[in-house]
Parts: C-alpha cells; sequence; structure tokens
C-alpha cells in the first residue's frame, strides 16, 4: 500500500453531496423495509431478550428498542436492535463487505438518528455513503479476511457503521477519519461463534460500535492514523497482508466510483439462513418444477459448491435451532420434506421431526475451490427411476443478477411482521416505512416499533 486510505474515505464521507441517484435511493428505502420486517420477529428471540435484559438496567433513553416496549440510550438501542435485525439470518448480504450490512447499518442510524432528531432523508443518505465506506473497508481484506475465520459482519461491519454515524452526523474530514479510526478498535467477532447466541450479537456490538465511535470523535477523542493500511493495521492484522505484499487492495482515489449500492447491489434473502446455502436451495427448486421431479423420487442429492460456502455451513447434523441455520443438510431436507424453508423450520419442534432429520443423509457434499462470485453451485438428484438430473445456480435468487420485484419487500415484510404483531399494527409500521423518504423525523415510526411484542 502507498497511500493511507483512511484520510481518503473520511474526506469522501464528509464533502460528498447527497443527491444520490433514484435507484440508489430506492434501493436504500428497501433495504430498510427488510430489516425492519426481519426485526420483528428476531425481537422475540432468546440472544435479543438476553441482550435487552442486560442493557436495561442501565437506564432509559430516547431511542426505540424494537419489540420491547421500551426506550433505551442509542447505544444500548443499536445493540438490542442489531441483535434483533440479525438473529433470524434473514437479512441481507453485501459482497463488496462479506458482511450483513443492512443489519449493523440500519440499527446505528436509526438509533442515533433518533437521539438526534433527524428524519428519514438524513438515514437514507447516511446509509448509502456508510454502505459504501463498508464496502470500500472489506475490498481491502476479502477474501483473505473471511477465509482466516473473521466475521466481517461484526469486523468490517463496525468500521462501516462508525462512517455511516459520522455521516448521519455531519462531522467534518477530521472528525469522520477519527470516527473510522476507533471503529477499527471496536472491530472483532470470530466465525468460531456461527450456530451460538453470540453470533446475531455480533450485529449488535457492531452497531452499537458505529455509535460509540462517531460520538467520541464527535466529542474530540483522537485515534491513530493508520488503523486500516499500517503494519499494525487491519490490513496486516485481520488479513495478515504486509504492506507491500500482494492481494486486496484498499482504493487510493474515486471512493464513490461505481457506487457500490448499485454496482454491487445487496443480496435479499429468500430463505431465513445462511445464504451460503441459498444456491442450492434455488437449485433443488429448479429441479422440482423444472423437471417436475418429485421429492420421495430423489435417492441422492450431491452440492458442489465452493469451499468457502460450505465451511460456513459447518452442521451436518444440526442439534438446535441456531445450528440449523449452518446447515446444508437442514435447508435442503426443508425442501425435500415441504417443499419450502420457512422461519417455521427453524424451531425445535422442526428439528425434531423424523422424516426432516431422515432426509439429512440424502444431502452429500462437493466442495470445490474457490473461483469467482458467481461460481455455479451445481446441484445434482440421483432418482430413484436411475435418471439424473442437474441444475447450476451462479447467483441467487434475491441478488442484482436475480432480483425481486419491488412488492417483494411490502410481501416479505407482511409474513415477518405478522407473525409475531396483529396484521394492523404491522400495516401501521409499513405505511410508516413506505413514507421513510418524506419523515422529517423518526417518531411516527419509532413509536410503532416500540410496542411490546410477548417473547
Amino acid at each position: 500500500m502507498t497511500a493511507n486510505p483512511l484520510p481518503l474515505f473520511a474526506q469522501w464521507l464528509a464533502e460528498t453531496d447527497s443527491d444520490w441517484p433514484e435507484a440508489a435511493q430506492s434501493a436504500a428505502h428497501h433495504a430498510f423495509i427488510d430489516i425492519i420486517g426481519v426485526s420483528l420477529p428476531g425481537s422475540i428471540e432468546e440472544s435479543t431478550r438476553r441482550v435487552f435484559e442486560t442493557v436495561r438496567h442501565w437506564g432509559e433513553g430516547p431511542c426505540a428498542a424494537i419489540g420491547m416496549g421500551a426506550r433505551l440510550a442509542a447505544p444500548h438501542a443499536a445493540l438490542v436492535n442489531g441483535t434483533a435485525a440479525h438473529a433470524l439470518d434473514f437479512d441481507d448480504n453485501f459482497d463488496p463487505g462479506k458482511t450483513h450490512a443492512t443489519a449493523v447499518l440500519a440499527p446505528a442510524i436509526f438509533a442515533l438518528a433518533e437521539q438526534e432528531g433527524l428524519g428519514g432523508p438524513a438515514c437514507i443518505d447516511a446509509y448509502i455513503a456508510g454502505l459504501q465506506i463498508l464496502g470500500c473497508v472489506g475490498e481491502g481484506l476479502n477474501p483473505r479476511h473471511r477465509m482466516l475465520g473473521w466475521h466481517a459482519t461484526a469486523t468490517v461491519g463496525a468500521v462501516g457503521a462508525a462512517a455511516a454515524c459520522a455521516r448521519l452526523l455531519r462531522l467534518d474530514a477530521g472528525q469522520a477519519q477519527q470516527a473510522i479510526s476507533l471503529g477499527t478498535s471496536m472491530a472483532g467477532g470470530f466465525m468460531a461463534q456461527f450456530g451460538t447466541m453470540a453470533k446475531p450479537v455480533h450485529a449488535g456490538l457492531a452497531a452499537q460500535a458505529g455509535v460509540l465511535a462517531a460520538s467520541m470523535a464527535r466529542s474530540g477523542i483522537e485515534a491513530g492514523a493508520d488503523t486500516l493500511h499500517g503494519p499494525y493495521g487491519m490490513r496486516a492484522l485481520m488479513a495478515q497482508l504486509e504492506p507491500g505484499e500482494s492481494g486486496p487492495r484498499f482504493r487510493e482515489g474515486g471512493i464513490g466510483d461505481p457506487l457500490l449500492i448499485l454496482s454491487a447491489g445487496l443480496k435479499t434473502k429468500r430463505f431465513p439462513n445462511c445464504a451460503s446455502a441459498h444456491r442450492a436451495m434455488d437449485g433443488l427448486l429448479e429441479l422440482l418444477e423444472r423437471d417436475d421431479v418429485q421429492p420421495d423420487a430423489i435417492e441422492r442429492l450431491t452440492v458442489e459448491a465452493p469451499r468457502s460456502h460450505l465451511a460456513n455451513l459447518m452442521y451436518t447434523d444440526p442439534q438446535t435451532p441456531a445450528q440449523a441455520k449452518f446447515s446444508m443438510e437442514h435447508a435442503l431436507a426443508c425442501i425435500l420434506t415441504d417443499g419450502t424453508c420457512t422461519l417455521s423450520h427453524f424451531t425445535p419442534e422442526a428439528l425434531s421431526r423424523p422424516e426432516l432429520r431422515a432426509a439429512y443423509a440424502r444431502v452429500q457434499r462437493v466442495d470445490l475451490d474457490d473461483g469467482p462470485e458467481d461460481q455455479l453451485t451445481v446441484v445434482r438428484a440421483a432418482l430413484n427411476n436411475g435418471r439424473e438430473v442437474e441444475a447450476g445456480v451462479p447467483w441467487p435468487a434475491g441478488t442484482k443478477a436475480r432480483p425481486f420485484k419491488p412488492d417483494y419487500f411490502r410481501q416479505k415484510f407482511e409474513s415477518c411482521a405478522q407473525s409475531v404483531i396483529s396484521n394492523e399494527k404491522a400495516a401501521r409500521v409499513l405505511e410508516t416505512l413506505e413514507q421513510l423518504a418524506q419523515l422529517p423525523s423518526l417518531g411516527p415510526l419509532t413509536d410503532a416499533l416500540v410496542v411490546k411484542i410477548p417473547g
């Protein structure tokens, strides 16, 4: 590395106009709708409730804790809501950062905006800018960072959230630089936590880090200038790359070009589990629909997938709902058994179903060396009549290559929200969310979200 990316990122954050393309604003708006939808049922998950029980004793504040019937200080609200956003693993992915970006950015932005009395347009602006810096940081670390076992939602996410909050607070370039640098000091989290309560807490901690880092920077706390590219910075320590070594690199210019929310896009989830299984799940559904294959006719499913994807799906015989989120066997067994995979398939009751567990044995894995992002996952079905059919899936549904129609976000929101609150309350939240770009303050939205949902 030659140029230090930190001041470049900070200057771009502080000086870039907010006249984003309409498509970028629409994508950000859809991301907010999606994340609030999955956060409502996520708020009753045990991990979220235990985080709330931890922080609620530390005092009230101005910021809504979704589904808790309570308001907390901004850092605590970001922690609780970030955990809720990621608790079901139904939130979006963002390839440049290798992160669950919105589960980190939105809770941080909403909490700080509510504290500061800011409205929807400021939130959308902060999201687009924060996502850009999150992606630029991820470009300089990945794929090495992820391959070493770091959970980028927790690490890259903390830095991206700091950038988003710096933008929201309208920090100048010097303050924004301190915020991003402080975010690196709060970046941590390992893939060893996948399948545990700690995994969704990672998103909450990263959201909280963003609020704290930007707030500290506004208060004048100074931080190091070499925390991204230097010999003891993130690239060296968390991607194990020396300053002059080839590999992933931070940008040295063109920070906002291309605009990543448009060029890369977000991966909106069709299924409530680890996205590494989604290509295979889409492929199985394609076989069932395209070739008119009956699930009972499939004797064996062979899945050829990139090694990094299968590494995320480490549970071949999951024993808990959290482990089932990271199981290729469980994901495909749900479709083989019921023709779909929904939130109801990640419960203790679902895991105890004999016919579902028996289907695990029909799934075989073949791991492939990692290739390009659009590397095919191939699902091959051996049928009981001796025939073999297969489907190759380069991108899962919900990605830029296979986008959902805009109405999907409304449908997914309603499905998620109505599972825990009344149709009337869900409609109220959705109506307010759809007006986000015109809201002068978040009050109407957060008033609806602070409703207490029985756990």
